[in-house]
């Protein structure tokens, strides 16, 4: 899927008429970050150089409520929003003049939402398997952090993520780590959308060593992105098993002030919930729920554990689920119900978790062991069919990040955020019946046969090639920080 030759602007070289992102090429860095000045303060104001932008051919699959499908589509982008979805002819037609990106013989569709991942944990990818959850938290990777995790770490981890992700074709990530105003500077400079939760966890961490501080830091962190395009700044308390009653309320009171997404891991494991359990009585459900905290506000990663009635409870509250199975089945966590909170109406989103748990961030795997390990814990071969599963990571997504008026499918007026991918691969032939590109897309296709990601109207990657990143000086810092992480164990 090729940009047009015609279209000057589209040369290598000439990235800067795409909103002003540069080719990394030579940075030491790997990755170039605008200034604060930089960024537009008006979320409406992006713009696509100096004119449209049109997305053509191939079969647009928009995971809008009425299942549209255009056959031989195109996508029309005008300010970093989508202005029209449809047939490609009549696109090209009132779009003359528009830049155009050739998606001819692919497939176009929404970019993919990974709901729950702790980016620069990339570093870490390896480093403590097979290992039960509690056994690997605190055996071994809070004492990694707690070694290792400084301001680089952060910052050469989120590229590393960046870049395995933006080559996936994941347009938005939600991350919860330490130095997260550093995760969301790289994220902004690779052109990733991200909503960065600033932990807040109960005991000295890499960034912050009292709670205090580490309060102040979230507040400080979520007023200087307010209003970005691209970064939604929010909290991020752990779980219910690493702070008090005492700290989830003014975590969830904070966020509620300044208005925030609040992101925690909840009902992960059968230890969390004997944990929680012994030291209040409740499990960690019905424990958040006493506090009053369960929301809108809310996305909860894994919830592998809930009763029936905490599910209903869940969807009541309008609390978005993040569901990472891989990481999940390799933690040994269990299985979570997937298919009873999809009934109860709790908007499910897919999450690959930190790369030290799964050990990537292909969200494509998630889509097909979702849809699949549904099916066989349920003994029924129908729940989460393909079109749901790929609906888990485009629009269900959205809802479970409270983003869907956003993000999530294409639609005229949302942010333009989309990817095409090929359909020629030897493990997509032959290619199913027309009009019913989901299978394909959740079970055949791959993140290798990503060709072309837009974020906010921006051409990121073209032909699998991440433009706003050097792949290169990436690799070899991360290189770099894995070999001193390996020398340290070694001593």
């Amino acid at each position: 899927m090729n940009r047009s030759s015609d279209c000057p602007v589209f040369q290598p070289g000439r990235l800067a008429a795409l909103g002003g992102f540069l080719l990394c090429l030579g940075l030491a860095t790997g990755c170039a970050k605008p200034s604060a000045e930089q960024r537009p303060a008006d979320t409406r104001s992006v713009t696509v150089g100096a004119g449209s932008l049109l997305v053509t051919g191939g079969t647009v699959v928009t995971m809008d409520p009425a299942g549209t499908i255009h056959e031989d589509g195109a996508v029309a982008i005008e300010g970093g929003r989508i202005a029209a979805v449809g047939p490609r002819a009549e696109l090209e037609a009132s779009y003359p003049d528009a830049q155009r990106v050739d998606a001819a013989g692919g497939i176009v569709l929404p970019g993919l939402i990974n709901a729950h991942t702790h980016a620069p944990m990339v570093l870490f990818r390896g480093l403590a398997d097979d290992l039960e959850l509690m056994d690997w938290l605190e055996n071994h990777i809070f004492p990694a952090e707690a070694e290792h995790v400084d301001e680089e770490f952060v910052r050469v981890g989120t590229r590393l993520a960046c870049l395995e992700m933006l080559s996936g074709g994941i347009t938005t990530f939600v991350d919860g780590y330490y130095f997260e105003d550093a995760i969301a500077e790289e994220a902004e400079a690779c052109g990733m959308r991200g909503v960065l939760g600033s932990t807040l966890i109960g005991f000295p961490a890499p960034d912050n060593k009292t709670w205090n501080d580490a309060v102040a830091y979230a507040r400080a962190f979520v007023e200087k992105w307010r209003g970005h395009p691209t970064i939604t700044a929010a909290l991020g308390p752990h779980s219910a098993y690493t702070l008090s009653a005492e700290q989830l309320l003014e975590a969830h009171a904070q966020a509620s002030e300044l208005d925030a997404p609040l992101l925690i891991h909840l009902a992960e494991d059968r230890g969390e919930i004997e944990r929680v359990t012994a030291a209040t009585g409740m499990t960690s459900i019905d424990f958040l729920e006493s506090l009053g905290i369960l929301d809108e506000r809310m996305t909860a990663a894994h919830v592998v554990w809930p009763s029936p009635s905490e599910i209903g409870r869940l969807a009541e509250r309008s609390v978005g689920v993040a569901h990472c199975p891989q990481s999940n089945m390799k933690i040994a966590a269990g299985v979570a119900p997937v298919a009873a909170m999809l009934d109860a109406g709790v908007a499910v989103g897919l999450g690959t978790d930190g790369a030290a748990s799964n050990n990537d961030l292909d969200l494509w795997q998630e889509i097909d062991t979702a849809a699949k390990l549904a099916k066989v814990t349920t003994g029924d071969p129908t729940v989460v069919d393909a079109r749901q599963a790929m609906a888990m990571a485009t629009i269900e997504g959205a809802r479970a990040i409270h983003m869907d008026d956003e993000i999530g499918s294409l639609e005229v007026g949302k942010r333009a955020d989309l990817i095409a991918v090929a359909a020629d691969a030897i493990h997509q032939q032959p290619q199913p019946a027309t009009g019913n590109p989901y299978s394909l897309l959740a079970y055949a296709t791959k993140a290798a046969d990503v060709r072309t990601v837009i974020v906010e109207g921006r051409v990121v990657v073209e032909d699998g090639r991440v433009l706003t990143l050097n792949r290169e000086a990436v690799l070899a810092d991360a290189a770099r920080i894995r070999r001193r992480i390996s020398n340290a164990a070694s001593e």
